[in-house]
């Protein structure tokens, strides 16, 4: 790989820089998010003093441009793209690079630095490796292109990913470095009766028991459970919601789950249990009732008094906390260590436990998650017999 030129340093600014007293502006690349509005930001604004009047209803455009373009992609992946702009920027401080304009040889070098655990840098600021600093991932690498692609596009630069300098590179990567992936151990349906006892019955109890059960029958994901409003958001008086889906609660059948994926809207059936203490149903209605939920989302936080129910909707986070700790409480592979017992379970152990548990058809389980294909079902079946089918029996042999 060519070499690319590193980046004048910053103490060959011309000395009169600081002349009138004043400092110079911070590096507008450092940390930042791009903002993706600027654009839009600008055509409610002159381009040339004296400034023009803007018309209100185009004040009232620009708005709602900006309403859309912040809808374009989720918060958490924002957070996520920014996050990655800060490290490869920083990347580039130390090491001398320019990040713009995008230079496939910098990203090349980068994604190295990144797999061989050297893009850290030291305290010193050196482009050193720490001691003992692992390597990212090959999936983290690659979500990292996303990112760094994605703030190129925002400031109206492109990123080609299939040149040689990062195609090549990242190939090399994937053959050295990929490892088997790792998947969160299931929770199964005794694992899950068990979690449910360990939790009180006061309001956070009672909020906790419907995540669990909800999120076990619907074979839903964490930022899911958290998402759902306990309304249709068109019954709010128009107003608009944070959400990712809602619920409808049909009596004595179950509850319909509506939810807003990728590749657009789809419903989940989710039918009562056996019993009222393991019916995802009652669970729900329970604390839709002493919660006083009328209207927003569906699970909140609730203060320190533990009477009172937040606004606001409940972090995603929590659903990974509460299946850890009632994992732990109730003892669920207490033949291993604690730290490794922490480390084996999270927010999609309940997505993977229905998929292990439910005794039924794959096709119905593969449409209960959403999934295109029944391979990827089958992934999520982490306890399921793989030798069912014997082909070397069916061979001959």
């Amino acid at each position: 790989m060519e070499n690319p030129s590193p980046k004048a340093a910053r103490n060959d600014l011309p000395a009169d820089d600081h002349l009138d007293g004043k400092a110079l502006a911070s590096d507008p690349l450092e940390g930042e998010m791009p903002d993706i509005v600027d654009l839009v930001m600008a055509m409610g604004q002159a381009a040339a003093t004296p400034r023009v009047r803007v018309p209100a209803d185009v004040e009232d455009l620009v708005e709602t441009a900006r309403d859309y373009a912040d809808n374009a992609t989720s918060e958490n992946t924002r957070d996520a793209y920014a996050k990655d702009w800060k490290h490869f920027s920083s990347w580039c401080r130390r090491t001398g690079f320019e990040p713009l304009p995008p230079d496939p040889k910098v990203i090349g070098l980068y994604i190295s630095a990144c797999a061989s655990g050297t893009a850290a840098g030291t305290a010193s600021g050196s482009g050193g490796a720490k001691l003992g600093q692992p390597g990212l991932s090959v999936a983290t690498i690659e979500r990292r292109l996303s990112g760094l692609a994605w703030n190129f596009t925002q400031r109206g630069l492109a990123m080609d990913r299939a040149d040689r300098h990062i195609a090549t590179v990242l190939a090399g990567i994937r053959r050295k470095h990929t490892k088997p992936p790792r998947v969160k151990e299931a929770v199964l349906g005794d694992d899950l009766v068990a979690m449910l006892a360990t939790l009180g019955h006061d309001l956070r109890g009672l909020r906790d028991r419907a995540i669990l059960l909800l999120g076990f029958a619907g074979g839903l994901r964490r930022s899911e459970i958290v998402g759902l409003d306990v309304t249709r958001p068109d019954h709010l008086n128009g107003a608009d919601s944070d959400g990712a889906g809602w619920i409808d609660i049909f009596a004595d059948k179950g509850v319909l789950v509506t939810l807003r994926g990728k590749t657009g809207w789809r419903e989940v059936e989710v039918g009562r249990g056996s019993s009222d203490h393991t019916c995802p149903v009652v669970a729900l209605e329970t604390w839709i009732k002493y919660g006083r939920i009328a209207r927003g989302p569906l699970f909140r936080r609730i203060f320190k008094d533990n009477k009172t129910v937040d606004v606001e909707r409940l972090s995603d986070k929590h659903v990974a906390r509460l299946v850890k700790q009632t994992v732990l409480a109730a003892g669920v592979r207490a033949d291993l260590p604690e730290a490794e017992r922490v480390l084996l379970f999270a927010g999609h152990s309940l997505r993977s436990g229905l998929a292990s548990s439910a005794e039924i058809e794959e096709r119905y389980v593969q449409k209960q998650l959403g999934h295109a294909s029944a391979e990827m079902t089958r992934k999520y079946q982490r306890r399921r017999d793989r030798f069912r089918t014997n082909l070397t029996k069916a061979s001959g042999l």
